[in-house]
């Protein structure tokens, strides 16, 4: 078994990937990948090393990763684009062999790693190394993740968890097949981007088309002129798309299938951008510890709004309270995982793994569900972002959604504060609509804060009202441009 044995069944002609005007064939890519792990193990590395890869989304990359894979060593997928200080310390946690990078990363890693920059992979005539037999439960990649254990740290995907989602997604009928062609517009070193896009296109034998970075007016014109066939983004990419001026909503379509993930999608943004191109956008559920997909709708019916489908085949789930006892179709719980899809610990953290992984098995995600009784599944919220104010329990996303009602609110997102009296208070973080707050002001109306609090109080109960809500131009986020609610803590 080896991960990067999923592009040795395909047609040596068929187009695997698409870079510019660039195309690269199954039977191409085989033969740089196999150069590729040739070159490491020339370069002195043993298998089970571990190889940084901090490159742009683009043929290097899928060449550099696929290589690692082959030549039985843990590929290590970095941002690029991480502050220096940012990228030394996951260095110094994973402790490469050798790190293959662009050269303005390569200054910050230079004296902790051995180093090959982007222009060298292509360059790499060593011989073609034999795919390396690895067992299922041998480390293939580590993502840096700071997912359901709080501080980010580095996930073990192994052969197995990894091959295990590639197959559950093909199962899930009409998902993926060699017939499509994709495009990856989310970074490559995101689960999401790795295994879900990039993965599953070339597992199936699908050609994809590989974008650096998203730029509305230009991905979409990429993707139309590349006939694009399945579209797999988070939330801010159909956002963008479904408000933009120019688009003129003809652009996808040759798009069979769209698909948000990494973020929760506002069911307003689905709403607008079917409107605009008229195709359904469909909303999948997963983690990086579940390699990383769990639940999908059926892209042969009609989806449920706000839902996240069923889980995919193999995939096991529970919704429980806090004392852990299954809880009531339709009521709310955090959602427990298990399958052959699911990570094998955090890197060289056995108290953070105990955490969320229990003996049985089962991965402790920290989302709050609902589900059905025809299984579909509903998320609420973050468990870890739950906030108790008097020993009652408050969701930051329904907060969120009563303060996105009002139309001066553009964005909201809320986090727990401790207070005296109650244990925990809510604070609201509003970026407000330009007629609110204009660029020429330096603060919205002073009155503003105590409407927001009145407009709360007439959807809420009283517990749930903010306490405290501070006006900001633009929220802290995340990778995959979700507001970051630690940062905001």
């Amino acid at each position: 078994m080896n991960l990067a044995g999923i592009i040795e069944r395909h047609p040596s002609d068929s187009v695997a990937l698409i870079e510019g005007d660039k195309e690269t064939t199954y039977g191409a890519l085989r033969e740089r990948v196999a150069r590729f792990a040739g070159g490491l193990a020339a370069a002195g590395l043993e298998p089970g090393d571990r190889v940084a890869i901090a490159l742009p989304t683009s043929s290097d990359f899928v060449i550099a990763y696929l290589g690692a894979l082959r030549g039985g060593y843990v590929a290590v997928p970095l941002n690029p684009h991480s502050p220096g200080p940012e990228l030394t310390r996951e260095l110094a946690t994973v402790r490469p062999s050798i790190l293959v990078t662009t050269a303005e990363a390569a200054g910050t890693a230079a004296e902790r790693s051995r180093t090959m920059l982007a222009r060298e992979v292509a360059a790499i005539d060593a011989d073609l190394a034999p795919l390396f037999d690895r067992d299922a439960n041998d480390a293939a990649v580590l993502l840096f993740t700071s997912g359901t254990a709080g501080a980010p740290k580095a996930a073990v995907l192994t052969h197995g968890s990894l091959i295990a989602n590639l197959e559950q997604m093909e199962k899930r009928a009409g998902l993926a097949s060699s017939d499509d062609v994709g495009i990856l517009i989310i970074p490559a070193f995101h689960v999401f981007g790795l295994n879900a896009v990039l993965g599953l296109s070339l597992f199936v034998g699908a050609a994809i088309v590989l974008v650096d970075r998203f730029d509305a007016v230009g991905t979409l014109a990429l993707a139309a002129r590349h006939k694009v066939t399945t579209l797999a983004a988070v939330p801010a990419v159909f956002a963008a798309w479904a408000t933009m001026p120019e688009v003129r909503g003809d652009e996808l379509k040759t798009v069979r299938l769209t698909v948000s993930g990494a973020a929760a999608l506002a069911d307003d943004v689905a709403r607008a951008f079917e409107q605009r191109f008229g195709i359904p956008l469909l909303q999948g559920y997963g983690l990086t510890e579940a390699s990383p997909a769990v639940s999908f709708p059926d892209p042969l019916k009609a989806a449920r709004v706000g839902s996240v489908g069923t889980p995919l085949r193999g995939v096991e789930v529970r919704i429980v309270d806090v004392d852990g006892e299954e809880v009531d179709h339709g009521d709310p719980g955090e959602l427990l995982v298990r399958g052959p899809n699911i990570f094998a610990g955090y890197f060289e953290d056995a108290g953070a793994t105990s955490h969320v992984l229990d003996r049985a098995g089962w991965l402790h995600t920290g989302d709050v569900a609902v589900q059905a009784e025809d299984g579909t599944l509903t998320l609420v919220d973050r468990r870890k972002d739950l906030i108790i104010v008097s020993g009652f329990n408050v969701y930051p996303a329904e907060v969120e959604d009563a303060l996105r009602a009002h139309p001066e609110v553009a964005e909201a997102a809320v986090v727990g504060v401790p207070d005296a009296t109650t244990g925990e208070a809510v604070r609201a973080f509003v970026v407000p609509t330009p007629s609110l707050w204009p660029e020429s002001a330096e603060a919205p109306p002073d009155e503003a804060g105590d409407e927001l609090t009145r407009h709360c109080a007439r959807l809420l109960a009283r517990y749930k009202c903010p306490t405290q809500i501070s006006f900001v131009r633009d929220m802290p986020r995340g990778l995959v441009g979700d507001p970051l609610r630690r940062a905001l803590r």
